[in-house]
């Protein structure tokens, strides 16, 4: 009993987690409670030395000693104050006016405007929120079909997730070992190419169902010629600089990460003051919010190293392995296997649980089979992207659904999802068959 218990550790300690996971426990404590009571359990059993646990401290260090994850407080606090100081409504109202007159043209204003509130939000429940509260009552007023109206406004706030410089990125390059600016690059052609699908299929419903997306009435439409030309670069120009000022200094290598996120932020609160909406409550409200994902993320990040460090220790990185890359199919079936592990994974679990908990595992598997991490990162990201849009689990849908008028029911929130599901997956599956769709950028002089 005691010989296969020494040999089945590493499973059993995973089976704890997933157990810990699905309970609902909180996930940083339920990590770090596995990892020091299997870490007990193996030093009784004489798997793990008791100076292995040295390791820890230095482990533990590394934490907080790492310059790369500082960009996570600076991400999320330029996004905090930029949601709250009105940029999405100005552009929503500016791209509203400039495609008003065509059917479908709200849907195509709030993917356009979704792209570029999810460059500078970095957070999916803050995307979702902002153009949920802004353009769902519009989108309503004006006759669009209600499916249609939650679905575009879940699936553009789901852009966060890919569209540089994105907080999911930046994590994923951290656990994967890479530089944060070639994950950067390798993005770049896969946010373009969801968002041409998406408008793609806003003009398939035009088409087919044009009663869905009707065009705004003529009075609605009060800005013509350069008065609506000159509002909407008032909304876009600030937005793009902004975008410039943190995604330009680091692919010319003029700053790190950090660095960048830092000038995001002195950015943003530049934006607030020019357009008279800085004031001290939104800083501290954007502050209070940083607060909290940061001491989220850290502790999640604490936990994982101690479980992490346990798991290795029992032998769980070479079970892994052998697990994952004598997978029938070789690269195919192990991406088949990930992809479907880590979709059906995300209805349970946050991003940051998921990019410090599983990704470490799949990375060194990846890695042995010849695959290139970048790309893989992306592809992760993209699938992630999909589960936060998959009902009834899907997070965009839960955010929507706590910010919606009454009048809007459950169903149709997810019946509006469907469609855009699938559209994510034909993403999925262009990454997968079209690998130059992520390295044509990273293969640039």
């Amino acid at each position: 009993m005691i010989e296969l218990l020494k040999h089945n550790l590493a499973p059993l300690m995973f089976m704890g987690l997933i157990i810990g996971m699905i309970i609902g426990y909180p996930a940083a404590f339920s990590l770090a409670a596995i990892g020091l009571f299997y870490g007990l359990i193996g030093l009784q059993l004489g798997l793990i030395d008791p100076i292995y646990f040295g390791n820890l401290t230095f482990q533990l260090f590394s934490v907080i000693s790492n310059d790369l994850l500082l960009a996570i407080p600076f991400f999320t606090l330029m996004g905090a104050i930029l949601e709250r100081a009105g940029l999405a409504e100005d552009l929503l109202d500016g791209f509203g006016q400039l495609f008003g007159g065509v059917r479908g043209g709200l849907s195509y204003a709030v993917i356009v405007v979704g792209a570029i509130l999810g460059a500078i939000t970095g957070t999916v429940a803050a995307s979702v929120i902002a153009m949920g509260l802004i353009s769902l009552p519009v989108m309503m007023k004006y006759g669009y079909s209600i499916r249609h109206a939650t679905g575009v406004i879940a699936a553009s706030g789901t852009l966060t997730q890919l569209v540089p410089p994105s907080l999911v990125l930046v994590v994923l390059a951290d656990q994967l070992g890479k530089s944060v600016g070639d994950m950067y690059l390798g993005a770049i052609g896969p946010s373009m190419i969801q968002i041409a699908l998406f408008c793609f299929w806003v003009w398939v419903v035009s088409r087919i169902w044009p009663e869905a997306v009707p065009a705004l009435p003529p009075e609605a439409r009060t800005l013509r010629g350069w008065p609506l030309f000159w509002k909407c670069m008032r909304g876009m120009v600030p937005s793009l600089a902004l975008i410039f000022l943190v995604l330009g200094t680091i692919f010319m290598g003029l700053a790190t990460p950090t660095e960048a996120g830092a000038m995001g932020v002195v950015g943003a609160i530049a934006l607030a003051w020019l357009n008279g909406r800085f004031t001290w409550p939104l800083m501290i409200q954007g502050m209070e919010m940083t607060m909290r994902i940061t001491a989220m993320v850290v502790f999640i990040l604490i936990g994982s190293r101690v479980f992490s460090l346990v798991f290795q220790g029992v032998g769980g990185k070479e079970w892994i392995e052998a697990l994952l890359t004598s997978l029938p199919g070789g690269q195919v079936g192990f991406l088949i296997f990930v992809n479907l592990f880590v979709f059906v994974l995300a209805f349970f679990l946050d991003f940051f649980e998921i990019a410090f908990i599983i990704i470490p595992l799949l990375a060194p598997a990846a890695e042995k089979l010849g695959i290139d991490l970048i790309w893989f990162g992306v592809l992760l990201g993209a699938n992630m992207q999909t589960s936060f849009m998959h009902p009834p689990f899907g997070f965009a849908l839960f955010y929507l659904r706590g910010i919606a008028p009454r009048e809007v029911k459950s169903s149709d929130i997810y019946w509006g999802a469907i469609p855009w599901v699938f559209l994510q997956l034909i993403l999925c599956a262009i990454l997968i068959f079209f690998p130059k769709s992520v390295t044509y950028f990273l293969e640039k002089p």
